[in-house]
C-alpha cells in the first residue's frame, strides 16, 4: 500500500512539474507582443522620455496641453501638422520654442525662451512629433 501511495505521489509531482508546459508557452506568446507593443510605443522612444522631462522643466504645460487647446496649440495638432517633419523643420520649430512666434496656430503669440537651449528644444520638439496620431 506505501508503495501504491508514494507512486502516486510521486506521478502527481512529475505530472504538476511537466503540465505547465502550455501555460509557459501562452506566457512566451504573450511576451512577444508586448515586445512588439513596446516596439512600437512611442514612450519606449528616447527623445519622448527626454523630451517629456523638459517640457515639464520648461513648464510648457502652462499654455500646452497633449490633445487640448489652452493658450497654445495642442501638442497633438502640432504633431500632426508637421508629420514627418525632416531636421530642418525639426530646427525651425526649436528656433520658434526659443524665439517665440505667432501667426500659426492664432493670433496669441508664443513667448520667447531664451533660456531654453536649441538642444533642448529640439528634444521637446522631437518630443511632440512622437504625440502623432
Amino acid at each position: 500500500m506505501k508503495k501504491i501511495i508514494l507512486s502516486a505521489v510521486i506521478l502527481a509531482t512529475v505530472a504538476a512539474a511537466c503540465g505547465g508546459g502550455e501555460e509557459k508557452k501562452a506566457e512566451g506568446a504573450g511576451s512577444e507582443t508586448t515586445t512588439t507593443e513596446k516596439k512600437n510605443d512611442a514612450s519606449a522612444n528616447p527623445d519622448y522620455q527626454a523630451g517629456l522631462a523638459l517640457v515639464g522643466q520648461y513648464q510648457c504645460i502652462t499654455c500646452h496641453k497633449i490633445d487640448e487647446k489652452l493658450t497654445g496649440p495642442a501638442y497633438r495638432d502640432v504633431a500632426n501638422k508637421y508629420a514627418g517633419a525632416d531636421d530642418a523643420t525639426i530646427t525651425k520649430l526649436a528656433q520658434k520654442v526659443i524665439s517665440g512666434g505667432s501667426g500659426v496656430w492664432g493670433e496669441v503669440p508664443m513667448t520667447p525662451h531664451p533660456n531654453v537651449s536649441e538642444a533642448d528644444a529640439k528634444t521637446m520638439v522631437k518630443y511632440i512629433l512622437l504625440l502623432k496620431k
